[in-house]
């Protein structure tokens, strides 16, 4: 399957699944305070077995494609460990995930597994928004000895802000699909009409101030 196909799938599953759901009439906030006409929590995916191995199969293919000489797999706590974990066992490779912070108790880890000096890392997270929180993760697996080689993602919004991000933390970002597919195949399936793409696609170009 060509990767156009893919994302197209992906951003179908995302809606059939209630993954995502499009709101723009009465839009969610974020914990940043942004208003956003989307919600995306792709650990729904998960309980769906057939859609679960297709994105597992799809970041699978992405790191062999992109990041042939990886050599560990990591999650991104919380969302991205699961998913982590699948890629890691087809991809036959050690796996390691990580905490947003060192644990405040026992041997106050941050990452845990085994990861051994050097090792090319590619981490897996469900989403890509401005991208702090995944390179944050990235930068632990640095300080603590590792190679992060790049990221796979199952979407992303396409902000700018996470493009500049990973550019300046150079480390590449591969993701499955993005809120561009997600809005054609919401249009053609009938969960948003024609005269609500207008205030759908200008959220992602400004989302610190839209509808503010």
């Amino acid at each position: 399957m060509q990767k156009s196909n893919t994302a197209l799938q992906i951003a179908s599953y995302l809606l059939e699944t209630g993954a995502v759901k499009l709101r723009p009439e009465t839009p969610f906030t974020w914990s940043s305070g942004w208003l956003s006409p989307i919600y995306c929590d792709n650990r729904v995916t998960l309980s769906y077995p057939a859609i679960r191995s297709f994105i597992k199969n799809a970041l699978s293919e992405e790191i062999r494609m992109h990041f042939p000489e990886v050599e560990v797999i990591g999650g991104v706590a919380t969302a991205g460990i699961a998913q982590g974990a699948l890629v890691a066992d087809l991809l036959d490779l050690p796996y390691i995930y990580v905490r947003p912070e060192p644990k405040s108790h026992g041997m106050g880890n941050q990452i845990e597994g085994r990861l051994l000096p050097d090792q090319k890392v590619v981490l897996i997270e469900d989403l890509v928004s401005t991208g702090g929180s995944s390179l944050k993760a990235a930068s632990a697996v640095n300080v603590a000895g590792g190679n992060v080689i790049g990221m796979a993602a199952i979407f992303t919004y396409g902000f700018e802000k996470a493009t500049q991000n990973f550019k300046d933390a150079n480390i590449p970002l591969v993701c499955l699909s993005n809120y561009q597919n997600l809005l054609g195949i919401a249009l053609e399936q009938g969960y948003i009409q024609t005269e609500m793409l207008e205030t759908l696609s200008s959220w992602r170009k400004a989302p610190e101030r839209w509808k503010k």
